[in-house]
């Protein structure tokens, strides 16, 4: 199998930032910038815009049982349903975004939308629908060489692998990992709104959000929670590269 194609993006000061194309290309797709972040603005007129277009605009999916409030205050034993109990376990609470021009702030995970750069850590729930894009909390950092040339955290151990459970949304039984590369990118697994990151951290782009998500369309169709390993019919093991190379461009041109 033919290696990775490796690329950089050059920034003012010189971050260089191996991706691969099928992640350029995804990152040009959902308008996203991995610099910066989005500004608060931009996310304000894309939840706008998702809003305008028939869903709530803000990244939440229903429960299976989506009843008033009132029914389930007469009838509480809904709340102990199988599947609303596994639902509240895997609903997110916050997240770690990039925005208004490369700082990290921790928000609601509500207020999300498609191009948000996020960070995720062990004990994370991921709170939207995101592609992997680099492994450690901070892939800018650099260090300068004595001949000029630039590294990616020379000084900090790199993370060796990530580890990402999303048994609860698609069935698979083993967590999808990611791990990096010898030219400095990392295999770009798709991960999901609900999944439980088990070990390392890495920095995502989010590609879906809301009534958009796996999650969300899963239990409008009445398969959530799963029944089985949902992998093979949604085309998405998480584990051949050249596969998932291709996912994430098929990935970009659905959310299109």
């Amino acid at each position: 199998r033919a290696a990775h194609p490796t690329y950089y993006f050059f920034f003012p000061t010189p971050l260089p930032m191996p991706l691969t194309q099928a992640q350029i290309d995804l990152l040009d797709r959902v308008g996203a910038d991995y610099k910066n972040g989005l500004t608060s603005t931009v996310a304000s007129t894309r939840r706008n815009e998702d809003a305008a277009e028939g869903s709530e605009g803000l990244n939440t999916v229903p429960p299976p049982l989506n009843c008033p409030s009132w029914v389930c205050c007469l009838l509480p034993c809904i709340k102990h349903i199988p599947s609303m109990k596994l639902f509240r376990t895997i609903e997110p609470d916050d997240a770690e975004v990039l925005r208004n021009n490369g700082k990290w702030i921790r928000y609601d995970a509500a207020s999300l939308v498609k191009g948000d750069i996020i960070r995720l850590s062990e004990g994370d729930t991921v709170p939207a629908d995101c592609t992997l894009l680099a492994l450690g909390m901070d892939p800018d950092r650099t260090i300068e060489l004595a001949d000029g040339d630039y590294v990616r955290g020379a000084e900090e151990e790199e993370e060796e692998e990530m580890l990402v459970d999303v048994s609860s949304i698609t069935g698979e039984k083993k967590p999808r990992s990611s791990s990096q590369r010898s030219d400095g990118t990392v295999k770009p697994i798709q991960l999901f709104y609900g999944g439980q990151v088990l070990q390392g951290s890495g920095v995502a782009v989010v590609t879906a959000t809301g009534s958009h998500t796996l999650l969300s369309t899963l239990i409008r169709e009445g398969r959530w929670p799963p029944k089985g390993d949902l992998t093979e019919e949604l085309g998405s093991t998480g584990d051949d590269e050249q596969d998932l190379e291709q996912g994430i461009s098929l990935l970009s041109s659905r959310q299109e």
